[in-house]
């Protein structure tokens, strides 16, 4: 391997330590990373951190090393996040708009704009709330889903929303299978008395 491809290591091993790397948003960078991913999985895992790499999907990060039982091994240097329940029912909202989109589309982008997410979320939220203060609140939930990178506002139209594919590393198959049935519940509950059940 040359000296000046050699040179690039640092800055994959610091642009994965900030967060996401996607294919499309720097192909030579992503090039980088698939030549030195051995060479990243032991430099990280040093640290107890390990590479998940989708080369299909286009996109890598840095996760804790879990032992089979779930437990980070050594101390945890990503913290884990917890979501509020809106964030979390947008995000599995998106995530069964993406498998929609997939099984029913050729383009490779799901692209929503921000009034279609605003109505994805209206029903499961109590009916009679306050119209305006309501928007307000899923556009913050909203700017969440976009700051934890699993969105992204288009860059000429900000009323438009990119929905990363990432979410399908995140949201599997089983799982959203498991909370469409709890959405259903929810829904229709909410719908007939507008109280959330605990």
């Amino acid at each position: 391997m040359d000296q000046t491809n050699d040179n690039q290591l640092p800055l994959v091993l610091i642009t994965l330590m900030k967060g996401v790397v996607y294919a499309d948003d720097n192909p030579v960078l992503w090039q980088h990373l698939l030549t030195f991913q051995a060479r990243i999985r032991d430099y990280v895992g040093v640290m107890g951190l390990q590479l998940a790499l989708s080369e299909d999907e286009g996109f890598a990060w840095l996760q804790n090393r879990e032992s089979s039982d779930g437990d980070a091994v050594g101390p945890r240097l990503v913290p884990k996040r917890q979501l509020s329940y809106p964030v979390s029912l947008l995000l599995a909202l998106l995530r069964r708009k993406l498998a929609e989109h997939d099984a029913g589309s050729s383009e490779d982008r799901l692209i929503l704009g921000r009034d279609d997410i605003v109505e994805l979320v209206r029903i499961f939220l109590p009916v009679g709330a306050n119209e305006a203060r309501l928007v307000d609140q899923i556009d913050a939930h909203i700017n969440k889903v976009i700051e934890l990178g699993f969105a992204r506002r288009l860059r000429n139209e900000p009323q438009k929303i990119e929905i990363r594919r990432i979410l399908k590393a995140f949201i599997d198959a089983q799982w959203l299978n498991e909370f469409d049935q709890r959405l259903q519940i929810y829904g229709s509950h909410n719908r007939t008395d507008g109280e959330i059940e605990e």
